[in-house]
């Protein structure tokens, strides 16, 4: 049989419920088990409070909206696991957590594992024994015979809680990629975690502390970086990381992380990239057809890009009813895309979803995006992918497939193009030079590596937005945000890919931009770029061929020549875009000024009054503009971070 990219090369050359507690009872029915909120709670004490399975109700009903459909509460000696489910492969299947043979091993897991049937077919040989078709029903089994290993055979997106009733142990593991959620609590008499900070906090004993770093972070770095959290007190499982919880001790570690090739090690680039084209055109072939198999209809997200053009049309090969892609549009020419969209619509000859978003719409959804997101941001486009998976659910798609990772993977930033010319380092004094290294040796384990900016000028930049009494605190850097030894002595732009992966992707563009608001709505996002057979290849490519002859994902550009059109290969890289606080302060002005007003400031203890107002003053200057790509949006930091503040009843930081 022809693979989806030759069948959708040929066809486009033709056309240019109730929650139910109780003991543990596995579902006997087939089928694949689907995305969903998992929460749970794990005594430190050696005894279960005793009103425990009415938290894990409050627990899972907090995170309705990842599972709409079904539900379920399940307890054990010490345990107790919440679980939701929205429903996608077998629709009539059960919501119960998986056990080992004997019982002594319980899993629980949000996600899908896309190996599971070579997986399988290994434990079977070993003796395993399985009653359902699910895919997730491997990892009791898996555990049971590689312990914290098994993490790591798994190609998939998935959060994963493992109760080890031989050992009376409770592991929390996180895809590779950082895909999926998981946060956690640590407090004096229990163990509480979930897929979102809600479910955490829905816990009484979990304080609801703004973490000042956190917010920081949110501010400096693309998003903020696990295991850190808008809460002081709730914590994010690494992507590619463990937490373990064993009588009373919790430690953490990492099971899995990218390894780029060191730089001596990296030979000529090749002088024929076919034979490369080919291997990545067969592996994202794979991870498209993989991600289209549900019992429930698959869209695509078609932003008028590079990426989404190019998944949308693999896509209408790889399905066999016509592709569904939806978008969003704008009214001003200098943010829509929407004439890329239809082109590549056209050329489909698939049926289109289009939203169109005012300034109006991104004010009316920004309390409830804020919610969702569960951390501060700095620009207005994550109301858009709410509205996104608004217009994707109402149109009757529970999944949609996404870009995320290409640019990353494959050097699609224009970070890439300059790193590649040999970068611009900026001059500094002396003084300011060693204290930029240092700085930088603290935040990536190495001074030799940059990132972004030049925290030093940052840091004398922002500190005097924060409150007087804690702008002495937040140059804290209680940990490096990566590890270093991954990034030494590898290639700039190996470099760079990797701190754009663990710092902008993982919890920002798959975390409060992706999962939160897609599951907010309760849409399944499905990552191609993210499949692990894509990644392995994209972390041994040349970076003569991230930015090649077709300039920037010159090996994207390659296998999507044929797929896409030519206007869409050439474009620039032109990135998710929205309305800035200068125009959210002329369509809302007395919403936004009350929001922004200092007897508010001043009451949530977080941000200076006066230099907030000064920052209000000159963002209603009639000319003011920001650049969404080159300029920090600090008035929308201070926003939401005021609403999330708001939403969860959170306390200003300590300064202790």
């Amino acid at each position: 049989m022809p693979s989806p990219i030759r069948r959708a090369r040929s066809r486009l050359s033709a056309t240019g419920a109730p929650m139910t507690a109780g003991s543990l009872q596995t579902s006997t029915r087939c089928g694949r088990p689907d995305m969903c909120g998992i929460g749970g709670i794990m005594t430190r004490t050696g005894r279960l409070r005793g009103d425990a399975p009415a938290l894990l109700e409050r627990m899972a009903e907090a995170m309705r909206h990842r599972g709409p459909d079904d539900g379920s509460i399940w307890v054990g000696p010490g345990v107790g696991f919440a679980f939701r489910r929205l429903s996608i492969n077998d629709l009539a299947a059960s919501a119960d957590p998986f056990t080992s043979e004997d019982g002594s091993i319980t899993s629980i897991c949000n996600g899908e594992i896309f190996n599971w049937r070579e997986l399988r077919e290994d434990l079977i040989r070993r003796g395993h024994r399985f009653r359902t078709e699910v895919d997730t029903e491997i990892i009791p089994h898996l555990y049971e015979e590689h312990g914290e290993d098994a993490f790591a055979l798994l190609n998939g997106q998935f959060a994963v809680a493992v109760h080890d009733g031989r050992s009376e142990q409770l592991v929390l593991a996180r895809d590779q990629l950082g895909i999926l959620p998981l946060h956690y609590a640590v407090l004096d008499s229990d163990i509480v975690f979930g897929s979102e900070a809600k479910t955490v906090l829905a816990h009484e004993g979990v304080p609801r502390e703004i973490d000042l770093l956190g917010v920081d972070q949110a501010m400096t770095f693309p998003g903020i970086v696990s295991p850190r959290t808008a809460f002081l007190r709730v914590r994010a499982v690494r992507p590619g990381g463990l937490v373990r919880c064993r009588r009373g001790v919790v430690d953490e570690r990492t099971y899995w992380d990218l390894e780029y090739p060191l730089e001596e090690d990296l030979g000529p680039v090749p002088d024929d990239d076919q034979p490369l084209v080919d291997d990545l055109s067969a592996r994202f072939d794979a991870a498209v057809r993989r991600r289209t198999l549900a019992d429930v209809r698959v869209g695509c997200y078609l932003s008028g890009g590079l990426d989404s053009s190019l998944i949308t049309a693999v896509a209408a090969g790889a399905m066999p009813t016509r592709t569904e892609t939806m978008s969003v549009a704008f009214s001003g020419a200098d943010l829509d895309e929407s004439e890329f969209q239809r082109e590549m619509v056209t050329r489909t000859r698939g049926r289109h979803h289009e939203r169109l978003v005012t300034e109006s719409d991104i004010l009316d959804g920004l309390t409830a995006m804020v919610r969702s997101a569960e951390v501060p941001v700095k620009e207005s486009y994550n109301v858009c992918s709410v509205l996104l998976a608004e217009t994707a659910r109402q149109s009757g798609h529970v999944v949609v497939l996404t870009g995320e990772g290409s640019d990353e993977l494959f050097g699609g930033y224009p970070g890439y193009r300059m790193d590649a010319l040999g970068g611009v380092r900026q001059r500094l004094g002396a003084a300011a030079e060693q204290a930029e290294l240092e700085l930088r040796e603290q935040l990536f384990g190495d001074a030799d590596v940059g990132y972004e900016r030049n925290y030093v000028m940052w840091r004398n930049f922002r500190r005097d937005l924060y409150a007087e009494h804690l702008r002495e605190h937040v140059d804290h850097v209680p940990e490096p945000l990566v590890d270093g030894t991954r990034l030494r002595g590898r290639h700039r732009l190996h470099q760079r890919s990797y701190l754009d992966l663990k710092l902008r992707m993982a919890d920002h563009l798959l975390g409060d931009h992706g999962d939160r608001m897609a599951m907010s709505r309760s849409v399944e996002a499905r990552y191609p770029f993210l499949d692990r057979e894509v990644v392995d290849f994209a972390t041994r490519l040349h970076p003569g061929l991230m930015v090649g002859p077709l300039g920037e994902k010159h090996m994207v550009k390659r296998i999507a020549q044929g797929l896409v059109p030519e206007r869409i290969l050439r474009r620039e890289k032109y990135g998710f875009r929205a309305p800035s606080s200068p125009a959210l302060l002329r369509t809302g002005g007395e919403l936004i000024g009350d929001l922004l007003s200092p007897e508010r400031i001043r009451r949530q203890a977080v941000f200076d009054p006066d230099v907030v107002s000064a920052l209000q003053a000159a963002a209603t200057e009639p000319d003011a503009q920001l650049h969404p790509h080159t300029s920090d949006d600090l008035l929308m930091i201070v926003l939401t971070t005021g609403l999330l503040m708001d939403e969860f009843g959170a306390t200003p930081p300590s300064t202790s």
